[in-house]
């Protein structure tokens, strides 16, 4: 599907969006690994390598998600994001009707 100049802007604002929630959550989930630090669930070395390990995984995901993304990957990255909960439909909003029939049915058929 060929998207319209207006969609392309809708899709990068979109994808912001979503990698601003995903930073979110990769924050979140190292600030648990943290408190379980500070509360002395965990010890010095367990929990250097498990917030090591988490920002080693999550920079990979984000990596491969969102590096070099240019108009052809738009559609894809916007069906991850919206197949990991990222996104949702009411993100959706700002594209054309024909495009928002496109992302659901392509969601509705990976899930």
């Amino acid at each position: 599907m060929e998207l319209s100049k207006k969609d392309k802007k809708a899709a990068r604002e979109v994808i912001e969006k979503g990698l601003q929630r995903e930073f979110e959550t990769g924050l979140s989930k190292t600030e648990k690994l943290l408190l379980n630090w500070r509360k002395g669930i965990k010890n010095n070395t367990e929990t250097y390598h498990a917030v090591y390990k988490h920002i080693k995984n999550f920079d990979k995901h984000i990596a491969f998600r969102y590096d070099g993304i240019t108009g052809s990957r738009y559609l894809i990255t916007i069906t991850g994001q919206l197949l990991d909960d990222v996104l949702h439909e009411e993100d959706l909003a700002d594209f054309s009707e024909e495009v928002q029939l496109y992302l659901k049915s392509v969601v509705e058929n990976y899930s």
